[in-house]
């Protein structure tokens, strides 16, 4: 039989102000409301009442799992270095990867991601395509080494989270598995009580094709994305993309050299010329795995390292120092031209097209072109949407001008294919007798961050404000102080338990009525009902932690009301 949550017993520190270091309001309440402690930059414990809420998330998520047919395992987070070298994610992780190793010498690693295992178990356990499809999940513990773990719970080194993959032998059978997903995902979401968008991603280091994330919109989220006023088209800004669209050159006169001495930069350049940044061609040096390269960009535009980096990938993309130009005659800093360029991959932007013309560099010192025109005077090797998205571009799918907003990233669904399959080998016997490669899909959930994601969406200025899905508790019952008052909260809390209803009760003993009711409010419990001043009546008060509406009701209209 559950027990009612006496808070005299709780293991709970209340704070009234907020901790030094904490930045997002998601990281101040969840600390201030004694849900979590820190140990470490990035290292999170859960207390008790966080530990509940944590719990609640995952129940949510394991029902919607089981309800499409997946399977729950429980991998290692401890996991060898032979998987992910073959994968070549031991080197593309790069930082991200704790490694460490045993007494013998042997290399490990703690897991950030479990698609190379999940490979494994299955070429171990399945054999047939009869026995497929299968999909197959886990709540586990994974950890990457954050350079800056910041925001509390929302970007830790160590976190929780939901992952599951479906193998199935037909790219049919991939996209049945990964719509239902996507339809669990939502009904997920929507239990928690969370605001999400779905938008169009890129899968990054993770390979595969189609992709999608699920983001919640809040002012504390690190991920930008993009939405159309006019139309349902969403996406990250690093999945967003520009059209190609070629124009007719053959009006523009021949290159011109233009005297322009001191103007290395975009700015100095149009200043001097007294035309619009956006007439100019900014090209930007990098190094792709230590091999230069050009990327090209409107001169007012900036080029986004993070989406070249997911077009390239696994490449390394850095950027040139002062020590790339020593000996290069033909780069002049400030001064680089497209035209000209030898031995050296040009890369640019959409805007970019064809038989458009552009003021560049020459690639002289103190000197400019005018009339340099794509197609004619320079070639394009590889066209990437790498710009930096603005508010007001032009949607994709209607051109209407894009809207700009911040979110937090909850869920990412992947279409993997076969790479990871290709990687170990998994085949299976098919139906003619010969081997079958097996495709995959790969399914996340951050379920720690979605902890962070609620309280970022539904918190209020008098603390937390949880759904009553998760919520630690499904009622909060206060009592104000006196011996009579602290009687009938317990009574009632009993009887509230005994009905199914999950109780925290506030029976504190020499703590005043004023800092019971502020913790109330603080923990965010969906609804509290107060044993106050008239509780010699058997009147109790019940409150709407949300709306703030108040009723008096009697003691068994209360329990009446709250076990309906």
């Amino acid at each position: 039989m559950a027990q009612v949550q006496r808070m005299s017993r709780l293991m709970i520190k209340t704070l009234r102000d907020d901790p030094a270091d904490a930045e997002t309001l998601s990281h101040k309440l969840l600390v201030r409301a004694g849900y979590v402690r820190r140990n470490a930059a990035g290292i999170w414990t859960w207390l008790p009442l966080g530990k509940k809420v944590l719990d609640n998330i995952s129940r949510v998520v394991r029902e919607e799992m089981d309800a499409i047919g997946a399977q729950e395992v429980l991998l290692p987070a401890l996991l060898p270095k032979e998987p992910y070298e073959a994968s070549a994610r031991w080197e593309e992780y790069g930082d991200l990867l704790f490694r460490l190793k045993d007494r013998k010498g042997g290399e490990y690693l703690l897991g950030p991601t479990h698609e190379e295992i999940f490979t494994l178990v299955v070429k171990d356990q399945v054999a047939s395509y009869k026995d497929l499809p299968v999909m197959l999940y886990q709540i586990q513990t994974k950890y990457r080494d954050e350079a800056r773990p910041r925001s509390g719970v929302l970007r830790g080194r160590e976190f929780q989270m939901k992952d599951s993959y479906s193998f199935d032998t037909t790219d049919e059978g991939l996209a049945e598995a990964y719509g239902l997903h996507r339809a669990a995902y939502q009904k997920i979401f929507a239990r928690l009580g969370l605001d999400y968008r779905i938008v169009s991603a890129v899968s990054g280091a993770m390979g595969g094709s189609a992709s999608e994330e699920f983001l919640a919109p809040a002012a504390a989220g690190e991920d930008t994305f993009v939405d159309c006023p006019a139309c349902d088209y969403a996406a990250n800004t690093e999945a967003v993309t520009f059209p190609l669209k070629p124009v007719d050159g053959a009006a523009h006169g021949p290159v011109e050299e233009l005297d322009t001495p001191d103007t290395p930069t975009i700015e100095s350049l149009a200043e001097h010329l007294g035309v619009p940044a956006s007439a100019t061609l900014k090209n930007l040096l990098v190094k792709v795995d230590g091999e230069i390269v050009a990327v090209g960009v409107p001169g007012d535009r900036e080029v986004d390292l993070g989406k070249l980096g997911e077009h390239l990938a696994p490449a390394v993309v850095e950027l040139v120092t002062a020590e790339d130009f020593e000996g290069r005659d033909d780069l002049v800093r400030g001064y680089v031209g497209p035209q000209g360029l030898e031995k050296i991959r040009y890369i640019a932007d959409p805007r970019i097209a064809p038989g458009t013309s552009w003021i560049t560099g020459a690639n002289k010192k103190d000197t400019h072109a005018r009339d340099v025109v794509c197609g004619r005077d320079f070639e394009v090797d590889d066209y990437l949407d790498v710009v930096v998205v603005e508010e007001g571009d032009p949607c994709p799918a209607c051109s209407t001008g894009l809207k700009l907003d911040r979110a937090i990233e909850i869920g990412h669904i992947f279409q993997l294919g076969r790479k990871y399959a290709d990687t170990f080998g998994l085949d299976v016997l098919g139906q003619q007798g010969k081997p079958v490669r097996v495709t995959m899909g790969s399914y996340g959930i951050g379920v720690s961050r979605a902890v962070a994601a609620l309280a970022e969406q539904t918190a209020d200025d008098q603390g937390l404000c949880w759904p009553q899905e998760i919520a630690p508790a499904d009622v909060h019952v206060v009592a104000a102080g006196k011996a009579l008052q602290t009687e009938l909260a317990l009574d009632v809390a009993e009887r509230l338990t005994a009905a199914g209803v999950r109780v925290l009760v506030d029976d504190r003993a020499g703590v005043s009525p004023g800092v019971k009711f502020t913790d109330a409010e603080l923990i965010g419990v969906p609804t509290i009902l107060i044993a106050g001043r008239r509780s010699a009546e058997g009147i109790l008060e019940l409150k709407d932690r949300r709306t703030g509406a108040r009723e008096e009701l009697t003691a068994e209209e209360a329990l009446t009301r709250l076990t309906a």
